[in-house]
């Protein structure tokens, strides 16, 4: 019998083929798949007996609610993990689907980029295998790398660990993701290695983010890249609900423009909302609201999710939970 991981993406396969009578090229574009691994992959599921008249979804597997959030936020692919109700474990069982996710899609040559001091994102680089070749992948540090020395060996092991899964290269970001002034942080962005870093930004091709709430998890909090307990209250008053790579947004996904946004050294949400596959790997209800803002926004186009999670994000709307008006003509909320 096939891990919980492959059987759900054979599920996930069969739905869309034999439910939805989608064409294989139509699913290969759709998962970031190759038409030949689509192929495959409806054969196997017939050999698991998962296709007979309908498709026999496995324990474990929840297309039902994948479908139902990717229609609600428009999203490319929505996954979502079985789990208890512990942060730790939803935090290891989410980071091992994300490493399945990534070493089933990613393509020969692309930027990856990945963001620092996320702890879901560590667990998916330690459950990650090896890619059987190399893809000469480019794996990019997408916020500040450098921060106290007891946690900064997480960042650097982040990208580090990726490349060298993919056989590829680490780009590393050699700034703190958040200077201490908006004067420390110019002097950072004209360092040449910096400057080097982030242009390639625009290039990347698949961005992996964690989505943080608006306090800081343990990692971040330990690796000093955090704003002061008044700041933090700040964002809370202007409504603050998440933020990703420390670009906070509310609970519209609307992004707070702050003096704060000119201390932080990392990709911008705009530069974000461009790359073709942003993964937003984040679950357990401390984080609810925080992925809720970052659907909303648009900012993820892939949701790596648990089961408990998902099921509260569609109950909001199943239950008439207002859901805010993106149809506004302002963009964003400043804040003075």
């Amino acid at each position: 019998m096939a891990r919980i991981d492959e059987m759900r993406l054979l599920t996930k396969v069969a739905r869309m083929y034999h439910e939805r009578g989608l064409r294989q090229a139509a699913i290969a574009d759709q998962l970031n798949l190759s038409q030949a691994t689509i192929s495959r992959l409806l054969k196997r599921a017939e050999e698991e007996r998962l296709v007979r008249t309908t498709v026999s979804v496995p324990l474990g597997a929840f297309p039902e609610q994948e479908e139902k959030l990717q229609a609600i936020y428009s999203l490319k692919d929505v996954i979502v993990v079985d789990s208890v109700k512990d942060d730790d474990q939803i935090l290891r069982d989410i980071g091992a689907a994300a490493a399945y996710y990534v070493e089933t899609t990613v393509k020969h040559g692309e930027v990856v980029g990945i963001s620092s001091w996320s702890a879901t994102l560590l667990a998916m680089v330690d459950a990650m295998h090896p890619l059987p070749k190399s893809i000469e992948a480019n794996v990019v540090q997408i916020l500040g790398g450098i921060g106290d020395p007891a946690a900064e060996a997480h960042a650097a092991h982040l990208s580090r660990r990726l490349a060298t899964l993919m056989h590829g290269q680490a780009t590393f970001l050699p700034a703190p993701g958040v200077a201490g002034a908006a004067d420390t942080q110019r002097v950072y962005l004209d360092d040449p290695f910096v400057r080097d870093t982030m242009t390639l930004f625009d290039q990347v091709s698949l961005a992996l983010v964690g989505i943080g709430s608006v306090e800081p998890s343990r990692l971040l909090a330990s690796s000093g890249n955090v704003f002061s307990p008044e700041e933090l209250d700040m964002l809370h008053q202007q409504g603050a609900v998440g933020d990703i790579c420390l670009r906070f947004f509310d609970s519209a996904g609307l992004p707070l423009i702050t003096p704060y946004n000119d201390r932080v050294i990392g990709i911008s949400l705009d530069q974000l909302r461009k790359v073709r596959r942003t993964v937003g790997v984040a679950g357990g209800e401390r984080k609810l609201t925080a992925i809720r803002g970052a659907l909303e926004g648009g900012w993820i186009n892939v949701l790596i999710t648990d089961r408990f999670t998902a099921e509260r994000l569609i109950h909001s709307v199943r239950a008439g939970v207002p859901l805010p008006d993106l149809s506004a003509t302002e963009t964003s909320r400043k804040v003075h």
